[in-house]
């Protein structure tokens, strides 16, 4: 595990899907001590909770369920754990997807995942979009307003209550690129594939992680 005694511990979430090690390393880069794991145990242990994830939105679902991390995670974020949802990752904390027929997902934010209303743009979008913040939030301080970030996705999230939106971007029609729901926190783009302003976005996720550290769960 990387990083000094003193700073807070952060276990990126180990379904078997996604860009795992890439997020690992971004996260190493902030002075965090980062593990993957997929164990109860370290899950339990962790001052912050990150879910990656590329692919499609029901086998992820199969995947933390068959391993029993869907109601695990539910129960961290419900006791106060800091969770950050990366691309797929924002997806699931959401109570349903459309993506191949649809599936339900973890329902820790109100609203459904939808294809993207890219007005004949090819999709999937991959790319660069600026991104508008709707409101202020500490996984966004010292980042401008209109910073751009990579994007790969052909579906994003459509939260229910717009307090939950947190930024906007536009691939045809805008999306909702990052979401705010208390200390859960989920973006569309990654982070760890945004240069400056994505690890400023990495190391404000750990900047609240060690803010709200709590003795661990037993």
């Amino acid at each position: 595990m990387s990083g000094p005694a003193t700073a807070p511990r952060i276990v990126i979430v180990d379904y078997g899907m996604g860009n795992r090690r890439s997020v690992e390393k971004a996260l190493e880069r902030t002075g965090a001590r980062v593990e993957l794991a997929s164990d109860r145990a370290a899950l339990a242990q962790a001052d912050g909770l990150v879910v990656p994830g590329v692919g499609a939105f029901p086998r992820a679902m199969e995947s933390l369920g068959r391993l029993g991390l869907d109601d695990l995670i539910v129960e961290r974020v419900d006791a106060g754990t800091p969770l950050l949802g990366i691309c797929l990752g924002v997806q699931l904390l959401f109570d349903s997807s459309r993506e191949l027929g649809g599936a339900r997902g973890l329902g820790l934010i109100a609203g459904e995942v939808l294809p993207l209303q890219a007005d004949g743009l090819k999709l999937p979008h991959i790319g660069w979009s600026d991104v508008r913040w709707a409101q202020p939030s500490p996984l966004t301080q010292g980042l401008p307003e209109g910073e751009a970030f990579y994007h790969v996705h052909s579906f994003a999230p459509v939260p229910a209550r717009s307090e939950d939106l947190l930024g906007e971007a536009q691939y045809g029609h805008p999306f909702a690129s990052a979401v705010q729901h208390g200390h859960l926190f989920g973006v569309q783009f990654h982070p760890e594939k945004s240069s400056t302003a994505g690890l400023r976005v990495l190391a404000n996720f750990v900047s609240v992680c060690a803010r709200e550290r709590r003795p661990a769960a037993a």
